[in-house]
């Protein structure tokens, strides 16, 4: 296959264009495209209690609008009652839910009943933005809905490549494209002086209600490195014995390595020569950033490396330059981190898109948040217990999902996400 080329900056506006009912019409259409190449035995399958299956994912992002939107009509009857409880995740507000490690056992509703539950809902979603686009609290609500189901777009091609992973087969989920003919430049730093920013989302856009509010915090006088770290680079780390040294680990991530008995990144090859991706098992790019790290990983790489992980607030503060994130993204095609096609640059590089980067800041509230009320309040706070920070997005990110703002948040050994990371220091 040929390289794909798309204007990212073009497909950001564009859909900060459209009508709430076709924005509609685009992501959900997104959802089920991604699943093409699937069959409906790959849709079943949960590889770890942690992911879920694609059949879930498609009732599950259903389920929300017609909970959350349609049921705000109190004459609206749910298309199939006793599927609410299979495809609530955590809402404990709304009612009981299945057991998420047991999801994968769920052979029924079938695939083609789940894609028709997808189309009647839709339909029905359909005529109410036609009939009430001036309903403001319904337009916060679909977008609310429609950033969700992007958010689950990534986690279905994440989880199904895990899935794909532990099958001796290895299949293709999608052929590759040409390589990024790139290379991963000399790292340079980008200095930061000490002082007072605002950093948080503030406006009309939407935006998740972890990210407000904007507030002011202090940087101390620091540096952050103009890439992601490659392959290559983490290939020194294995080499030189990252993997075996404690010292370089934080406690609970040294318990972790000798548990799991990890020796390189996910999906890696015992040879290091090699890692299993969306197309399949191909050569490692040294170029290319590493991901599928784990924040342990990634904070031991950066203590062997003399240096830290940025805070949330350095990452923002020095994407929020950015007009637009511009990056390898899902609409990009390649389903995998690329190396950088700019060379020599004084800007920094691959802020969005290819890896979401690692940042050394825990998940918790910012100064005087409030959740949302009612059930959507379960959305994001309760959550902030644990979990450490990523920015910027990955390569299986929707393009006009991202923004400087956006807090995702995983917990520290996780690493089937695209994760990778850039490197902070003092100055």
């Amino acid at each position: 296959m040929q390289t794909m080329t798309v204007p990212l900056t073009n497909v950001v506006a564009a859909a900060h264009a459209e009508t709430l009912a076709s924005h509609y019409r685009r992501v959900r259409a997104a959802t089920p495209a991604l699943c093409s190449s699937l069959r409906a035995e790959d849709t079943v399958v949960q590889s770890m209690p942690e992911a879920s299956p694609t059949k879930w994912h498609l009732a599950h992002t259903t389920w929300f609008f017609e909970q959350f939107v349609l049921s705000r009509n109190p004459r609206y009857t749910p298309l199939h009652a006793d599927w609410q409880f299979l495809f609530n995740s955590y809402y404990q507000s709304i009612g009981p839910m299945h057991a998420r490690t047991q999801r994968g056992l769920l052979t029924r509703p079938t695939f083609a009943e789940i894609l028709d539950y997808r189309q009647r809902i839709d339909e029905q979603m359909q005529t109410l933005l036609q009939t009430s686009a001036a309903d403001a609290e319904l337009r916060q609500l679909v977008l609310l809905g429609l950033n969700h189901e992007q958010q689950h777009q990534e986690l279905l091609l994440t989880d199904i490549k895990h899935a794909f992973s532990l099958n001796p087969l290895e299949p293709i989920f999608r052929e590759a494209l040409v390589p990024r003919d790139g290379s991963a430049q000399p790292l340079r730093w980008i200095h930061g002086d000490e002082r007072i920013v605002e950093i948080g989302h503030a406006g009309d856009e939407f935006a998740f209600d972890n990210e407000a509010p904007r507030h002011r915090t202090l940087l101390q006088s620091h540096a952050i490195a103009d890439r992601p770290i490659s392959n290559a680079e983490f290939s020194e780390f294995i080499g030189a014995g990252g993997y075996r040294t404690p010292t370089l680990w934080m406690a609970e991530g040294w318990a972790t390595v000798q548990a799991q008995n990890w020796q390189r990144p996910l999906y890696w090859s015992d040879d290091l020569q090699s890692s299993f991706t969306l197309a399949g098992r191909v050569a490692l790019n040294p170029h290319a950033p590493v991901c599928h790290v784990s924040f342990f990983e990634a904070d031991a790489f950066a203590r062997w490396a003399g240096a830290r992980l940025p805070t949330e607030a350095e990452w923002e503060t020095l994407a929020a330059a950015e007009d637009f994130p511009v990056g390898n993204f899902l609409d990009s095609g390649y389903l995998q981190p690329q190396p950088d096609v700019e060379g020599h640059t004084d800007a920094p590089r691959q802020l969005f898109g290819d890896v979401w980067e690692w940042t050394s800041s825990p998940y918790v509230n910012y100064p005087r948040y409030r959740p949302v009320a009612g059930a959507l309040g379960e959305y994001n706070g309760k959550f902030m217990c644990g979990q450490w920070v990523l920015r910027g997005g990955s390569c299986v990110t929707p393009a006009d999902h991202v923004r400087a703002t956006y807090r995702n948040f995983f917990y520290p050994a996780d690493r089937w996400q695209f994760m990778g990371f850039r490197l902070g220091r003092d100055a």
